[in-house]
């Protein structure tokens, strides 16, 4: 709710960043409420076209230096940058969310073995844009953001410096439409989480009673589902008036990238298992991956421990 109410705010000054935060909640509530599957993913894939091509073709106009950018693939963690590392793998790609694959896949009517290839490209595809989009936003922080000096830590400051950044070198123009890839990059995030999390929540609760395959029980229309939405909506925004919204925004990502060793072990007994068809199996690559995702975030995590003992 923070972080697309930031460049609500900036578009729209009417209302403070708070009030924007809630109303963005609300309206994410209301998407996921009134809506099945089907609606919910043209929702997505029109949000996630337009913070694609936006935060990409702003990364082409800004020209970036290619031999700097180059030496940042060169692995270093920087004093004081693991928590912020793990906010990052949080923010992208490694929470909770990926677990509600699962359930959209079933929406979708891909069930059995003859769709795990298109489950595969699938997942290629979308973890292809996901790389490509980071790098992106990195390169616009880079180009953008560091060169002129703007820390956006401090608070909502630092975003309106960057609008009025890019108004000043590229124009009215692209800075309002940096602005709304950024929404869409954020809004599409909030329902993903609104509509994957209730899913699971619901799925965990038709569990728990014993009913799985009662979709009244663990549906979008169920009790569990609309129940779990409501929570997630309503009591986080307390934390609005804390008055840090990037602090609560990097750490959403650290508290999401926490599912990742878990995530990958689990991936790693599933699909080494006799519950998997021998053809499906992970196999080398994939285990040696999975292993590595894993110890990755226990360096990161061991590090960031580390230090504030220390």
């Amino acid at each position: 709710m923070t972080a697309a109410a930031l460049p609500l705010a900036a578009l729209f000054p009417v209302f403070d960043l708070i009030t924007w935060a809630m109303i963005a909640g609300v309206a994410g509530l209301v998407l996921v409420w009134f809506n099945s599957y089907p609606v919910f993913e043209k929702i997505m894939t029109a949000l996630v076209a337009v913070m694609f091509v936006t935060v990409v073709g702003l990364a082409v106009l800004v020209t970036p230096d290619i031999p700097s950018m180059l030496r940042g693939l060169i692995p270093m963690l920087p004093e004081g940058a693991a928590y912020y590392t793990l906010g990052l793998i949080g923010g992208v790609g490694g929470t909770i969310t990926m677990a509600a694959y699962g359930y959209w896949i079933m929406a979708k009517g891909w069930r059995g073995p003859e769709w795990i290839r298109v489950m595969r490209l699938d997942n290629r595809v979308g973890y292809i844009v996901t790389g490509i989009f980071v790098i992106a936003m990195l390169i616009v922080g880079a180009e953008i953001l560091y060169a002129a000096g703007i820390a956006l830590g401090g608070g909502d400051r630092g975003l309106l410096d960057l609008d009025e950044v890019l108004r000043e070198r590229f124009g009215d123009v692209v800075g309002t439409l940096f602005l709304v890839g950024f929404f869409a990059t954020t809004f599409s995030s909030l329902i993903g989480v609104w509509h994957g999390v209730s899913l699971m929540f619901a799925d965990f609760f038709a569990h728990v009673t014993k009913r799985q395959g009662d979709e009244a029980v663990r549906g979008e229309k169920s009790p569990a589902f609309r129940g779990y939405l409501l929570w997630l909506t309503f009591p986080p925004m307390m934390l609005l008036f804390l008055g840090r919204p990037f602090g609560l925004i990097v750490a959403y990502g650290v508290l999401g990238a926490l599912f990742m060793p878990f995530l990958a072990l689990t991936l790693m007994w599933l699909l080494n298992s006799e519950r998997t068809p021998k053809e499906w199996r992970s196999g080398w690559l994939s285990n040696g991956m999975l292993a590595a995702a894993a110890a990755l975030f226990c360096v990161l995590a061991g590090r960031e421990l580390w230090s504030l003992v220390m």
